[in-house]
């Protein structure tokens, strides 16, 4: 495709790599012709690097294949996931999969991106509804102040709760921010 067609969110391929579009700018540069000012983040690693890409150059676009995995468990470094239906399992380390551990217990509907039969992005959900663990206990009168008290949580993760939230309750974590959302009554 021409650099004039990319989109944001697009999965493009530049030199064997796999990036995701993350912003463009059309520049209108002095003497020369027009250019795209683009934010590619890498597939790999994560890093942002910035192209600048002319209008008719050429770009190779890469397609995802998209499927609803559910998380079965982790053993070590390795997690395995199963496609919901085609029911094959597939094993992802940590540097695929992420903070996707901290967040996610057995049975957890997730997205993976895949290109080529490799695992490129796991897309976790916008919040999980985890257990508390650990915490100490509330304090009377705390409710005034807003001052949270660390909480862990039946995956080991370790959060910042309002003083209210006691042992064994649920509470719902945003997987984007690491934040508690809200307490979840049953």
């Amino acid at each position: 495709m021409r650099a004039s067609e990319m989109r944001k969110g697009q999965t493009v391929k530049i030199d064997d790599k796999l990036y995701a579009i993350v912003d463009y700018q059309h520049v209108k540069l002095g003497k020369g012709g027009a250019v795209y000012q683009t934010k590619l983040k890498s597939l790999a690693d994560g890093t942002i690097q910035n192209i600048r890409l002319r209008a008719e150059e050429t770009i190779e676009e890469a397609f995802l294949d998209k499927r609803t995995y559910e998380y079965l468990y982790s053993s070590g470094s390795e997690h395995i996931l199963m496609d919901t239906t085609t029911y094959d399992q597939i094993t992802l380390d940590d540097d695929a999969f992420g903070d996707g551990p901290k967040y996610l217990k057995p049975n957890t509907q997730l997205q993976v991106s895949m290109y080529e039969g490799k695992a490129v992005i796991v897309t976790l959900p916008n919040t999980v509804d985890l257990e508390v663990t650990e915490t100490s206990p509330e304090i009377k009168g705390a409710t005034a102040t807003n001052q949270n008290k660390p909480a862990t949580l039946e995956t080991g993760l370790v959060i910042q709760v309002p003083p209210f939230i006691k042992l064994g309750e649920l509470v719902r974590v945003d997987t984007r921010t690491g934040e508690y959302v809200t307490r979840v009554k049953e």
